[in-house]
């Protein structure tokens, strides 16, 4: 089954709502993401011909992390709702990752046991980091520990907010540079901070083929020993409890170094839909056939997020 893990739907309400509480949604609009029949139809096309059978949609980056915890709390499970009446009306095409309020704890666990067991849910979204703070922050370990109970997945989004840092931000560099290495700082936080070790059944599936990373492994598993000694083991083998999604706008050396230094078994079909839309949304899926063997490419496009989600 080919199922792409990285992929958006933004209905205006949805966004309209995050607007009224401070989260910026300009960027969401016009791209073909909504929720229209017009939309939708094109969309499902689109599938069909780069033979995708399911996207596992999230909301992320317009993720619901808003000071206000009742303003959070209302705005995830309208996004929430709006997912799983879009699963339901289109079972053989959509699943959906939880939208969380965070960085309210309890109200966030509460909504994730809502999302999973009412609404049938595959796991939940966040974004990089929450309000400033990162996600191997202890103030989040109770909504690990639920996803870990539960066997689920926990999928990382780039956040959108040049990894803190005014020289990202501040220079026009937010998505292009900023995004992977929000990428790459989450992923080493939750490494440093042992979160996959200690959560071995939550199955944590980080975007853009991990950022920086298949590039910076071997180096950090040399410099993390003695600049943070605390790490309860070496990143290489902490990374590959992890997986990873193949967006990596069709760059064949980028998908070469994942597979090399991650392992195909650690990569999973993403495409940014609908950043990668149309003809970008084929390539998104045919650079894998073209740079991997074809085994390599059966297991990262067909099999990989099948095992995952149990579909």
């Amino acid at each position: 089954m080919r199922i792409d893990v990285h992929a958006h739907l933004w209905s205006e309400q949805y966004l309209e709502q995050l607007d009224g509480i401070g989260v910026p949604t300009l960027g969401q609009r016009g791209m073909g993401a909504g929720a229209t029949d017009e939309e939708l139809a094109a969309r499902f096309a689109q599938m069909d011909a780069a033979g995708v059978d399911l996207q596992i949609l999230s909301v992320t980056p317009v993720s619901p992390h808003v000071p206000d915890e009742a303003a959070a709390v209302h705005a995830a499970r309208t996004g929430n709702d709006e997912y799983a009446a879009a699963v339901a009306e289109h079972p053989d095409r959509f699943r959906a990752f939880a939208a969380l309020p965070l960085p309210h704890v309890d109200a966030s666990v509460k909504e994730l046991t809502r999302a999973l067991d009412d609404l049938g849910m595959v796991g939940a979204a966040v974004t990089t980091s929450v309000l400033g703070r990162g996600l191997d922050d202890p103030a989040f370990e109770p909504v690990y520990e639920e996803l870990n109970r539960r066997g689920s997945v926990l999928y990382v989004h780039p956040a959108g907010a040049g990894a803190g840092s005014d020289l990202i931000a501040g220079h026009n560099l937010t998505w292009s540079i900023g995004a992977p290495i929000e990428d790459t700082v989450a992923v080493m936080h939750l490494i440093l901070a042992g979160i996959p070790s200690r959560h071995p059944d939550m199955k944590i599936i980080a975007s853009h083929l991990g950022g920086a990373l298949p590039m910076v492994l071997n180096r950090t598993d040399h410099q993390v020993p003695w600049e943070s000694p605390g790490t309860p083991e070496l990143p290489s083998v902490a990374a590959r409890r992890m997986w990873f999604d193949t967006v990596g706008h069709d760059h064949a050396p980028a998908l070469r170094a994942a597979v090399d230094t991650l392992g195909p078994d650690r990569l999973v079909l993403g495409t940014d839909f609908p950043y990668q839309a149309k003809a970008e949304y084929q390539a998104a899926i045919d650079y894998i056939g073209r740079t991997v063997s074809a085994e390599q490419a059966t297991a990262i496009l067909d099999t990989n997020a099948a095992a995952i989600f149990g579909l």
